[in-house]
């Protein structure tokens, strides 16, 4: 063999070599330079995508590329976790099995469902509206005797791994399961103890939650209204006034005061001129509001009235001319700043 022919044959395998290794590259080379989220949405092309990862890819440019090679024309929709040093093939093949990685999804509580729904919404490609839909679908209501106003209760405020594609009919059966989940037989029985439901744990937990921001006030708060419950004592729980006045107003009007007049509004919710429970739960209660309703402190508390000395906490009364007393100091407290709503 010539030198000639064993040039040309040399420049031959060391161009082939350049190009195999510039195959390889465009494909299992690393593409990815830094640890990021790439959303993927049902309307998105591979050309989006490309465009998302542009900012961290070194290959962008062949990406398309990679994935003609590999047959993929539609990525599945997504939440993917892209790891530092992955190659457009890595990537293509996530995209082409739509291998997500779950979220950590947090809410806490929502004084309606249709905030709970927005809050959602922000989370999850689902929107606000087909929450809405499946929250109130009447065959999902009866089926678990629930009402578009008890449906409520089943959303315990918690953190929860979910996909973000995840449907709004596979989220309520997600809460739905975290729900039953939650009512453990340690709970249930101490439910039976009280000669509760669980439904009326709910609604006081819910009336408790908002009475105090204070856990450590919230077992007292929870004794407190039991104990009127026993002796058929009317709740007179502002919370529920405040409820019934948002149902007039709207959810935004702003309650700092409680006045005479609105405790003289008709309606099953207004303890003030209802006994027992409300109908349902008045807001979205939180874990330690239920459980302090299923542990309630031991006294003989009958009534209460913020603490105008201690702002966030309250004075409690055995008897009604010391919850007066206190009740009095309170209204001067607030005539004193001029909070008259």
């Amino acid at each position: 063999m010539g030198k000639k022919t064993i040039y040309i044959l040399g420049f031959f395998i060391i161009l082939a070599t350049i190009l195999g290794y510039n195959y390889y590259q465009k494909i299992f080379g690393s593409a990815i330079t830094e640890t990021t989220i790439l959303y993927v949405t049902t309307s998105d092309s591979l050309v989006d995508v490309q465009n998302k990862i542009t900012p961290f890819s070194n290959k962008p440019n062949t990406f398309l590329w990679v994935a003609a090679k590999k047959n993929v024309s539609k990525p599945k929709a997504g939440r993917y976790v892209l790891k530092k040093g992955m190659s457009n093939n890595d990537l293509i093949n996530m995209l082409r099995s739509g291998w997500q990685t779950p979220l950590k999804l947090s809410f806490n509580n929502q004084d309606t469902l249709e905030k709970f729904a927005g809050r959602i919404a922000q989370q999850l490609a689902v929107d606000s509206i087909s929450l809405m839909t499946a929250f109130t679908d009447q065959e999902f209501l009866s089926k678990n005797k629930l009402t578009e106003k008890s449906v409520l209760q089943i959303f315990i405020p918690n953190t929860y791994e979910l996909y973000w594609t995840v449907s709004a009919e596979k989220f309520r059966a997600k809460m739905l399961s975290e729900y039953h989940r939650f009512w453990n037989a340690d709970r249930l029985q101490k439910a039976k103890n009280l000669n509760m439901t669980k439904d009326e744990v709910i609604t006081l937990a819910s009336i408790v939650h908002k009475e105090t921001t204070k856990k450590t006030e919230r077992p007292i708060v929870a004794g407190l209204y039991l104990n009127r419950l026993k002796k058929g004592i009317p709740l007179q729980a502002d919370p529920t006034v405040i409820y019934c006045v948002k149902q007039v107003k709207g959810q935004d009007y702003e309650v700092k005061r409680v006045l005479l007049v609105d405790l003289e509004i008709n309606s099953p919710y207004n303890t003030y001129k209802k006994r027992g429970l409300p109908p349902t739960l008045i807001a979205m209660p939180d874990i330690s509001a239920i459980d302090a309703v299923l542990n309630p402190a031991k006294h003989n508390y009958y009534y209460m009235c913020a603490d105008a000395d201690n702002i966030g906490y309250h004075k409690f009364a055995k008897t009604l001319t010391q919850h007066n007393k206190n009740a009095t100091q309170y209204q001067h407290w607030l005539n004193k700043n001029s909070i008259k709503r």
